[in-house]
């Protein structure tokens, strides 16, 4: 059992359809000031940070050995378990293209990244009292 593992397509439609459309409680941030920012690295450093820090609040609230899904519009799924991971995600939370869901196996919590409103939204707790003051850089919605 790795930590990063591709589910393919098998379950995409079915995975899609599990994620809330307008959960709550939850908080929207604003990602358009590093989006449009002319300076590419800025991009990428204010993306990787994000990224980390949804991956540690993931560390922080959930019990050891807990899978997250990871899904990426019209891409393969993956399940990851935050506790074994090691090396840099390929991709993560912050939506680069596409639309990105990193939520618990039954998505009683995650975050929905949307690429053409530019913002990620958190819910359900206790991720929401711990990612939020962590994102506290970013505007809300």
């Amino acid at each position: 059992m790795t930590a990063w593992e591709d589910l393919g397509f098998a379950a995409y439609d079915e995975l899609w359809a599990r994620v809330p459309d307008d959960p709550r409680p939850s908080v929207t941030f604003d990602l358009r000031g590093f989006f449009r920012s002319d300076v590419p690295a800025e991009f990428t450093a204010a993306a990787r940070a994000v990224d980390d820090l949804v991956l540690l609040a993931f560390v922080r609230v959930l019990p050891a050995g807990a899978a997250l899904l990871v899904l990426n519009w019209e891409h393969a799924s993956h399940r990851l378990r935050p506790h074994e991971r090691t090396e840099p995600l390929p991709w993560f939370a912050v939506p680069n293209g596409d639309h990105y869901v990193v939520g618990t196996e039954d998505f009683a919590m995650g975050t929905r990244g949307h690429p053409w409103e530019q913002t990620l939204r958190v819910w359900g707790e206790p991720l929401l009292e711990t990612l939020v003051p962590m994102l506290n850089w970013l505007p809300r919605v």
